[in-house]
């Protein structure tokens, strides 16, 4: 394949400069008989043509050059089961409680996040974080890696704090919309009950079910109390207490059944692990995916022939043929 194909015409060039050659040969010089050259015609002709051979080699080099050679570059599609995905993950001031030790809950669920994320080949997934409010981190990607710095960037105190599940559900709806494919899954964590956002989290619900977003929920604390930052003291430091966990089952299953997902409860660590892998054994649907592969120009091996066969000219024409005027 190349570039510039139409530069290749000018390889006609070539033949017709031989043609020219010939016709336009006048001898040296004139003698009465030409049986005594006749041996050394026959053993000197070759290496007479030797330059202008090469001067050939090197014009059609350097057109090949010019005309861009390249390998082919074609699409190859193919074929893998993937599914879009969406994190919406709780970053309310509650995730701090350190029920996980020796981490919190916030640091447990990116660290199963970005697990979850490594085990995915083929999948579209994006990210959104919420409190108060929800925020898109990341639009619905197969980066991976700009994903998993994104889940490792999420930090308590840039959204306004509370508990918007509603508005979670429906940010992380809005961004599966329009994502193509048959199989869309928003996989939601919180600690918490939703006592923020104007969005009722049953309706969101039903409008992604209306996507055809399957929601799956993941209640995050242990059962019982659990030692909950409640404020900043003297010096900014966090201020803790021990507190009843409280999270809203009822409305996060109700959520998951309407869209055809499931809830999970998550005690500690290990069983946060465990729902992960779970999930990953969602449905998968076909997904087509389409990958060029980039090649470097090949111009570079045709362009280098003609500078030796150019070189070499000069240095046969310099001594091996000498031209007599």
């Amino acid at each position: 394949m190349f570039a510039r194909p139409l530069i290749l015409v000018l390889l006609l060039a070539v033949p017709v400069w031989w043609w020219r050659r010939r016709r336009s040969r006048q001898p040296a010089a004139e003698y009465s008989d030409l049986r005594q050259l006749a041996t050394v015609a026959t053993v000197r002709r070759w290496v007479g043509e030797v330059p202008a051979s090469l001067r050939s080699v090197t014009l059609g080099a350097w057109i090949i050059a010019a005309a861009g050679p390249q390998s082919a570059i074609e699409p190859a599609e193919i074929t893998r089961e993937g599914i879009a995905i969406v994190l919406v993950v709780d970053v309310s001031s509650s995730m701090l409680a350190e029920d996980f030790a020796p981490s919190n809950r916030l640091d447990v669920a990116k660290e199963q996040s970005i697990a979850f994320i490594r085990a995915r080949r083929f999948d579209r997934i994006g990210l959104v974080a919420f409190a108060g409010e929800a925020l898109t981190r990341i639009p619905v990607t197969m980066d991976y890696a700009v994903l998993e710095q994104a889940v490792l960037d999420l930090r308590i105190g840039d959204l306004d704090d509370g508990t918007a599940i509603g508005t979670a559900i429906a940010t992380g709806a809005n961004r599966l919309r329009r994502v193509e494919g048959k199989s869309k899954v928003m996989v939601l964590m919180t600690d918490g009950e939703n006592n923020r956002g104007r969005i009722d989290p049953r309706t969101a619900a039903e409008a992604a079910q209306l996507m055809g977003i399957r929601i799956y929920t993941i209640g995050i604390g242990t059962v019982g109390e659990a030692r909950t930052p409640i404020g900043r003291g003297i010096g900014g430091r966090l201020r803790y207490q021990t507190l009843p966990v409280r999270i809203d089952e009822e409305l996060l299953q109700d959520v998951s059944e309407r869209t055809g997902g499931r809830y999970f409860r998550a005690t500690d660590a290990e069983a946060l692990g465990r729902i992960f892998q779970q999930i990953d054994q969602l449905e998968k649907t076909p997904v087509e995916i389409t990958r060029f592969t980039q090649h470097n120009e090949a111009y570079r091996i045709p362009l280098l022939i003609g500078l030796a066969a150019l070189a070499l000219e000069l240095m046969i024409g310099a001594t091996v043929v000498v031209r007599v005027p």
